[in-house]
């Protein structure tokens, strides 16, 4: 009988003792789930892409001289012609990141086929083709950064743009031709949305122009024979989307929005 009450006794301060430890941890306070890693995106580094789009091109032309001996000055209306065609290309550049301000330099390559034709007015029965080939554009960029992802910009610099110009006669032959590249200016404005920290995509629209009288061009017969100068006078609208790769410099940047 002592024995039987010895082993009660036992398992009832077993029982009060695992009680105790089960009351004791209840009362711990709970740990809250560990939250998931936000995405840091920084804006400072450089990058590289890739762009598709398409391309404008009002081009006026004028003769200025004929290549007779001597040459004879003449102001002859070659009339104006509107182009359009594909582009695409890469750019590459580097930015930098202050608050909610982004400031960069970029440097566009862009080539295709932007062309034309019209009937010439000065000479109705002939025809002027133009085509443009390459655009390159160099420009500084400042944008503001509506959300750590979302950056709205505008940019401007100097651009250089690649054309081909030929004459045709009544029946179709080729008289004469000419290939050249222009100095410009060039302004723009865009969006950039990082949807990963290191991928972007962006679209964005180009204005370029040239309003240079010197930028006259000495076009030759298809065998090579000086004929007449031409004063060409492109205007330019490109429309571009785009991805770039960034490598960043250095850890998150901070801004406030």
């Amino acid at each position: 009988m002592r024995r039987r009450m010895k082993l009660i006794v036992a398992a009832a301060a077993s029982l009060g003792i695992g009680m105790s430890s089960v009351a004791s941890a209840a009362d711990l306070p709970m740990k809250a789930p560990r939250a998931a890693p936000v995405p840091l995106y920084n804006w400072s580094g450089c990058y590289v892409g890739g762009n598709a789009g398409g391309a404008w091109n009002r081009m006026d032309t004028t003769r200025v001289l004929i290549d007779t001996a001597p040459p004879t000055a003449t102001l002859d209306d070659f009339g104006r012609e509107n182009d359009s065609g594909f582009m695409g290309g890469a750019q590459v550049g580097c930015d930098f990141q202050t608050t909610n301000l982004v400031f960069g330099v970029e440097s566009q390559f862009e080539f295709g086929s932007v062309k034309g034709s019209h009937s010439i007015p000065a000479f109705p029965a002939f025809t002027e083709a133009n085509n443009l080939q390459q655009l390159y554009l160099l420009t500084g960029r400042i944008g503001y950064l509506w959300t750590p992802q979302l950056l709205g910009y505008v940019k401007v610099g100097a651009a250089f743009q690649t054309n081909k110009n030929s004459v045709f006669s009544p029946g179709g032959a080729l008289v004469e031709s000419a290939k050249f590249t222009d100095p410009g200016i060039t302004a723009g404005i865009g969006l950039e949305y990082m949807f990963v920290p290191n991928w972007s995509v962006f679209a964005e629209a180009n204005y370029v122009w040239t309003d240079d009288d010197s930028a006259a061009h000495d076009y030759k017969s298809p065998a090579g024979v000086p004929l007449e100068v031409l004063n060409d006078r492109p205007r330019i609208i490109s429309a571009m989307v785009g991805v770039n790769y960034k490598f960043h410099w250095e850890g998150p940047a901070v801004a406030g929005y």
